[in-house]
């Protein structure tokens, strides 16, 4: 029996699409292993976004190489955002691999696996999805509408495609009977959901439709456009208990200027008014973001807008990205490119700026009695946990003074802040 491991790169849109994979793979004939010591077949999915994450999945996939060549008969698929960014360029540029999986093919991976292999599938019924476990990404929709002068994913994942409601609902309902508590929304612009239906239902819908599943008791919603936050999309949130207080918004910069270079809409003030509409809605809310440091014709008043901004937002969790250039996009060949150590520069600087804002507001939840998903043990055999307040992998943890199953709830009260990460103490 063919053993198949699958090892994941990029973002939760990555995980999901995974998932989808080894679900067909725990349906056919073939056996799903975790370790690739035990694997016949190893599928990479990789990601394209960046430039630096185009060298860390070639990198990866040179590894796996060396595995697939270390035993006989082994064999290397390579799939994902950097085989539909790259497509037919890569057979001559990686002739490692043994075959290769854009995203649109991915659904046919079985008989990839079949050709490498010459054994047959025979594929059977199964579920769609079979990750479970405390917390689950429900993927609303794929590719995006805009056209931002710095992004590749348009060219990698096509056009808006929102997922019918009906489909969203049946998902999300497997994965809460699969375990999962909390049910994360993304997509490269979740409020942009419904625009392609020709419906009148949107996010808001899709919001209090899945917080209705029984046994669901956290919400939250991730790569929310600015634009997208409407007044009745807060008030949902805010009248919608499941719901974590909680926003994911890519800002990407403050300043007008480069945010018109961007083609993108928005300024300091603009910003600053969403982000009072936020929390007059929600006052616990808290807030993540994206940021890009060195856009070309970026300019050191442009970094103070930005630094000015970061200060005044009171933002929990900013990501910071060095501008990167990327072949086939409008900013690559824009004038004024700042030069690579001074981009690296700005973005440290921000970067520096963004973790005091968010390291203070850290510390401001020590003493504060909050509620805590349980994420079972980590590899010390310690208990950790994440509250509302923080996402999956990206946000911090909470460290608990006791071991607690994963999936259960717990009230801690919050004794120390180590940056973003806490320490809390369970309550009976």
């Amino acid at each position: 029996m063919t053993r198949v491991a699958f090892i994941t790169l990029g973002c939760p849109k990555n995980e999901v699409d995974s998932e989808r994979m080894r679900a067909l793979v725990s349906a056919s004939a073939y056996e799903l292993v975790d370790s690739l010591d035990d694997a016949d077949v190893a599928v990479v999915n990789t990601c394209g976004f960046i430039t630096a994450a185009v060298e860390e999945a070639v990198s990866v996939s040179l590894d796996l190489a060396e595995w697939r060549d270390a035993a006989p008969g082994r064999r290397l698929i390579v799939a994902g955002c950097m085989v539909s960014r790259y497509g037919s360029d890569l057979t001559e540029a990686m002739p490692e691999a043994d075959a290769f999986l854009p995203l649109a093919e991915e659904p046919g991976v079985l008989d990839v696996i079949e050709r490498l292999t010459g054994e047959a599938h025979r594929h059977v019924a199964g579920p769609a999805r079979i990750d479970a476990g405390p917390s689950a990404y429900l993927q609303v929709s794929d590719g995006c509408f805009r056209s931002c002068a710095y992004c590749t994913i348009p060219t990698i994942r096509g056009p808006y495609r929102s997922r019918p409601l009906a489909e969203l609902l049946a998902e999300a309902a497997l994965l809460v009977a699969r375990g999962a508590r909390e049910i994360v929304l993304i997509g490269q612009d979740i409020s942009s959901w419904g625009r392609d239906l020709h419906s009148s239902e949107s996010l808001a819908d899709v919001i209090r439709s899945v917080a209705a599943i029984p046994d669901l008791r956290w919400l939250r919603l991730m790569y929310v456009q600015p634009d997208g936050i409407t007044d009745d999309l807060l008030a949902t949130m805010a009248a919608t208990s499941e719901v974590c207080h909680y926003l994911d918004v890519p800002l990407q910069h403050a300043s007008a200027p480069i945010l018109r270079a961007m083609n993108r809409h928005g300024s300091a003030e603009e910003f600053l008014g969403l982000i009072e509409r936020v929390r007059i809605h929600m006052p616990d809310a808290v807030l993540r973001t994206s940021l890009i440091a060195g856009y070309p014709g970026e300019t050191a008043d442009d970094v103070d807008v930005l630094l000015d901004f970061i200060e005044g937002a009171g933002i929990d969790y900013v990501g910071v990205f060095p501008f990167s250039p990327e072949e086939g996009t409008a900013a690559a060949s824009l004038p004024g490119q700042v030069p690579d150590d001074e981009r690296l520069a700005r973005t440290q600087r921000v970067r520096d700026t963004a973790d005091e804002v968010g390291f203070a507001r850290a510390e401001d939840l020590v003493g504060r009695t909050l509620e805590v998903l349980s994420e079972g043990v980590d590899e010390d055999g310690v208990g950790v946990g994440r509250w509302r307040g923080q996402a999956p992998e990206v946000d911090g943890i909470v460290t608990l003074d006791a071991a607690v199953d994963a999936g259960s709830f717990v009230t801690c009260r919050i004794t120390e802040a180590y940056g973003y990460d806490l320490t809390g103490e369970v309550l009976p």
